[in-house]
């Protein structure tokens, strides 16, 4: 594998691309990094609104643009697109909570059939654990006995409140702040040009900023009309399968469709699981997941390189190990913001001198 890269590929970088030299100032980056980490993971419940907002200001910027294009004063198009996103929610929140529940309520009730169904695997199963067991007991020898104590923890009551509270906060500070952000357009581009103390420091704030929105909006458009057209085509093929509720199902692959890998393979389970609710045949329970996953691999293998390998070319062991990364963070919130971050930072190291290196580290160069 090594042998496959000729010398100048391995020359050309080392010419154009400067590492850092000094180690003293490497280390404090790397703990200045480990200490913002650090105090991401505990600031979550204000950290990922104000993210959110921002990304939902990047998505929703073109729809801005034709408002004010309309001769519409900022703060009237910035309401109009909130209300009209925060209605599409609620409308469609309130036509799929009824097929939810029936699901959730069916879920308990179709264990055994799904059990039935997967009996062929169960045998197997059971000789793995009974072998698991049998060797952990010959390891740890006679177990003396042990005293338990119960401990009265919080109320499923008390967690649902907790819960519904700081989603609720969330959304609030996301809507107002990103009502904001649309009214006030590049306001933080302005201030950050007039504070930078050189001509050249202000065209290359000026540059990143134009780039980020660009790309980032860019990106976030095109993901946003591919899922679409995935939930679009999972909803058809569920109904062409006979999968009731084929609304709810392209709703979850739209969705779903935003975390890369971990969203896809979320999805096929769940369409598996309700096949094997519906469908008396294990053949026909597999084929709305079977259909799911060509309409994935199509999308994923056809459509988004065509469409975004000009925009986006980011390292795809780093894309996972973001992914990874970020739902350890922040859970399922960290997963849909992990592409987006990583884009970004791509964006910002490539146009900053000392950390070109790692703006080439996250990117992947032209396949020859």
């Amino acid at each position: 594998m090594v042998d496959d890269i000729d010398d100048d590929t391995v020359a050309e970088p080392t010419k154009r691309i400067p590492l850092p030299q000094d180690m003293q100032a490497l280390l404090l980056v790397g703990i200045f990094v480990l200490l913002i980490l650090y105090t991401l993971y505990f600031a979550a419940e204000i950290v990922l609104p104000i993210l959110f907002a921002f990304v939902l200001s990047l998505l929703l910027q073109p729809s801005m643009r034709i408002l004010t294009g309309l001769r519409l004063p900022r703060p009237v198009a910035a309401l109009t697109i909130i209300v009209l996103l925060c209605g599409g929610v609620g409308i469609l929140g309130f036509a799929l909570s009824a097929p939810v529940t029936v699901w959730i309520a069916k879920a308990p009730e179709g264990l055994p059939r799904i059990e039935q169904r997967l009996r062929i695997f169960k045998q197997p199963i059971q000789e793995m654990q009974a072998a698991t067991t049998k060797v952990e007991q010959m390891a740890a020898g006679p177990v003396p006995p042990v005293a338990t104590v119960a401990v009265a923890g919080p109320t499923l009551s008390g967690h649902l409140f907790s819960g519904t509270r700081v989603i609720l906060a969330g959304v609030i500070t996301t809507i107002v702040l990103l009502f904001f952000l649309l009214v006030t357009g590049d306001m933080f581009l302005r201030r950050l040009v007039e504070i930078m103390p050189t001509l050249s420091n202000k065209k290359q704030a000026v540059d990143i900023s134009r780039e980020i929105q660009s790309n980032i909006s860019g990106y976030l458009v095109t993901v946003s009309l591919m899922n679409l057209g995935v939930g679009v085509a999972t909803g058809i093929a569920a109904y062409l399968c006979g999968l009731a509720d084929p609304i709810l199902w392209g709703t979850m692959a739209f969705f779903l469709n935003y975390v890369p890998i971990i969203g896809p393979l979320s999805g096929i389970g769940i369409l598996f699981v309700a096949g094997l609710l519906t469908f008396d045949g294990l053949w026909r329970a597999v084929l709305p997941a079977a259909i799911y996953l060509l309409i994935h691999v199509i999308e994923g293998e056809v459509i988004t390189p065509m469409l975004l390998a000009r925009r986006f070319t980011l390292n795809p062991v780093l894309v996972v190990v973001s992914l990874v990364f970020w739902y350890w963070m922040w859970g399922v919130a960290g997963a849909f913001l992990a592409v987006p971050m990583l884009a970004t930072a791509k964006i910002v190291c490539d146009r900053i001198r000392p950390l070109m290196a790692v703006g080439h580290f996250i990117g992947v160069g032209p396949q020859g």
